[in-house]
């Protein structure tokens, strides 16, 4: 006789119920970071050397494509990348942490950067409007961008406490209304420019004694020919930072994930080529040199939709549109660097070098409040001591932009040679084949570009340096002390709830209570148990579409008896949905993971198709009892529960196996 096979606990993991979307929203998550920097790049490079920024501004956005390339290469081959997944992979976990500290100065920089530009683009506006109100105030403008930027970083910090995320509808939106802005920007332009003439600004170099650092030092350094190129190209390079970004949001793209991120790569490049690259090169041409180094130092495009041709109203509306469009991108990108620290952060205190301490969740929210507190309190220091100095901070920004670009180029490499026999579905361009390595030539001349601007960086910017080695190695030493207090508590406690994986799980009573969030047409059942036996969710994965088909993911319990309460996930079970919710990103396809007590998984199976509406259950083969046998028991627990319910609906059963597959019919 069959106990009664009934369970009661219904465990939903919400954290694999990703919401994949389209390559339009995943380029404008990117381009809400890194599209942010045509506001305030040419401002900082023509105060470094001169009105020859233009050119390296466009040499940047055309280096960019490059870049994507290295990390379009990266990203299919780990599916939760960045720099410190692929540092580790290549160099290890001492390297890995050096390269993430530059990460989280990059990231913590792009906060202060951001909201200051943004009240800096806006307190230009004021200026311009006050008079018209008759107001008579003059707006102090690196204090009125400070006490902006402040607010706008403790906003963020509150709402990051209270569990906010980056909604891709919403980057769409912005990306879009910028867009919108930037065509007729460029029309205008070109309307300005056919009406005055205009003449191409000079390509050599003229360096601001600010810009050249401890160079002076060293007179033997002359900041001419291919060395000025190289100093100027690292002044310039600010303008290449958010890629990172890609990375951590290519999990979230939809199938056909390969083919949706190069779509995603090549939105990326073209708009930051006619929106950073051919914006600032316009500026140039229109606005006069001295008010791009003094009035439009910090407000590069609202200047320049100040000095086009036309009445002063339009351009006043110009004005109010660019600073529009500017604020929302720049207050964007301040919340994607608290996501982005936040994130990184967690991803490294996974692997075991960040204490537990520091990802203490919040009582009522859950979040990391302790990793945010810490972002915070670091981004409005920043904001304080840099007193709103847009040049200071740009070239402080710099420092962790290259150096999370040089680590994980150079981690490409290594990669190219420590894992030859994977099959790449992309490669970087220009390799040369020995034996069967692809010798990455084109990389090569690519860390070679970004070693060289990374040593000139070093010279030419002294407080950049200075405050980027201590804060890089003030984290790194976080991480190392936090590593090996956690391998003396490892070695000191046996595994307790305490060290759980914190997975977002979700109790329900019953199965009836999940199927209302089922509203898809079809819908497959698929049991999971052996994270290493998962051929038959990839089966699924690749052939449905994920438009009309919801995917149940079934992992069941066998339990003496039936629990009441206080079930708890083990490690093993964990095992089993995180290689599902890789499998899943991977894809670029949703699931629905399920997980339930039972003292029978089969009449699980049954009962949770029944529920569900299944049209399909695909089973992987079992090695014990061979695919007949599964068969069978599933084929018996249908009976059973057809004979409590007789309208139960047919489903087909499937087992499924490398190039095989055993189906049966069960109505």
């Amino acid at each position: 006789m069959v106990p009664n096979p009934r369970f009661k606990q219904v465990f939903v993991l919400s954290t694999a119920m990703l919401s994949f979307i389209s390559f339009w929203k995943a380029a404008s998550i990117v381009l809400c970071d890194f599209g942010s920097s045509a506001y305030y790049a040419g401002g900082i490079a023509m105060n470094a050397f001169g009105p020859a920024f233009p050119w390296f501004i466009m040499g940047v956005m055309l280096f960019s494509g490059l870049m994507l390339g290295v990390y379009t290469e990266s990203c299919i081959m780990f599916v939760r990348g960045g720099v410190y997944v692929v540092v580790r992979e290549a160099m290890g976990k001492v390297m890995a942490k050096l390269s993430v500290s530059a990460l989280i100065f990059d990231y913590t920089l792009t906060g202060p950067i951001s909201s200051v530009t943004a009240g800096l683009y806006l307190g230009s506006l004021l200026e311009n409007i006050m008079p018209l109100l008759h107001i008579n105030w003059h707006v102090p403008g690196r204090a009125f961008a400070v006490i902006f930027a402040v607010i706008v970083t403790v906003y963020f910090w509150r709402e990051n406490i209270r569990g906010i995320e980056e909604s891709a509808d919403n980057n769409l939106k912005i990306i879009s209304f910028v867009a919108v802005v930037a065509v007729v920007l460029i029309a205008w332009s070109g309307v300005t420019l056919y009406l005055r003439g205009f003449t191409l600004p000079p390509f050599v170099p003229e360096f601001t004694p600010k810009a050249l650092g401890w160079t002076t030092e060293f007179p033997w350094i002359k900041a001419v020919g291919a060395v000025g190129l190289i100093m100027a190209f690292g002044h310039s390079i600010l303008a290449l930072s958010g890629l990172e970004t890609l990375a951590q949001v290519y999990r979230e793209i939809e199938d056909p994930k390969v083919e949706n991120l190069k779509k995603t790569v090549v939105t990326i490049f073209f708009f930051s080529i006619f929106f950073t690259g051919l914006l600032t090169f316009i500026s140039a041409l229109i606005i006069p040199g001295d008010l791009i180094a003094g009035k439009y130092a910090d407000n590069l495009l609202s200047g320049l939709a100040i000095e086009l041709s036309g009445p002063y109203w339009a351009r006043l509306l110009m004005q109010v549109a660019v600073v529009i469009s500017g604020t929302l991108m720049l207050v964007g990108a301040v919340n994607t660097s608290f996501v982005g620290s936040n994130g990184v952060l967690n991803r490294v205190a996974d692997d075991g070098i960040l204490h537990d301490w520091f990802r203490n969740l919040h009582k009522k929210f859950g979040t990391t409040h302790r990793l945010i507190n810490i972002i915070a309190v670091t981004q409005i220091l920043i904001i304080l001591i840099s007193r709103g100095d847009i040049f200071l901070l740009g070239e402080a920004y710099s420092f962790g932009v290259l150096w999370s670009l040089t680590f994980d180029t150079l981690s490409m490499i290594i990669l190219r040679f420590r894992k030859r026999d994977e099959e790449r579905e992309w490669m970087f361009p220009f390799n040369i084949k020995r034996n069967n390595i692809y010798v990455p030539v084109g990389m090569m001349a690519v860390l070679m570009v970004l070693l060289a601007a990374t040593g000139m960086n070093m010279l030419t910017k002294k407080v950049a340096t200075i405050g980027g080695v201590l804060f890089t190695m003030t984290f790194f030493t976080i991480f190392h002390i936090s590593e090996k207090l956690n391998e003396e508590k490892a070695r000191l406690y046996a595994p307790d709830e305490d060290n759980d994986e914190k997975m977002n799980l979700r109790r329900e009573a019953d199965i009836n209570t999940v199927v209302p969030e089922l509203t898809k047409a079809r819908r497959v059942l698929v049991p999971v148990r052996n994270p290493n036996n998962l051929v038959h969710l990839a089966s699924v994965l690749e052939t449905v579409s994920d438009d009309d088909t919801d995917i149940i993911v079934l992992s069941a319990k066998i339990a003496k008896g039936i629990q009441v309460g206080g079930e708890t996930m083990s490690d093993e079970d964990k095992e089993v949905f995180s290689a599902v919710v890789l499998l899943a990103e991977k894809y670029g396809k949703t699931v629905k993971p399920i997980f339930v007590f039972s003292n029978d998984p089969f009449y699980s199976m049954a009962q949770v198709a029944q529920a569900a509406g299944a049209d399909e259950i695909v089973m992987g083969v079992s090695g014990s009892s061979g695919a007949e046998i599964q068969l069978e028991r599933l084929a018996m627990a249908w009976g059973m529960l057809k004979k409590a319910d007789a309208r139960v609906k047919p489903v087909l059963a499937k087992v499924v196996w490398e190039g095989r597959q055993m189906t049966y019919q069960l109505s």
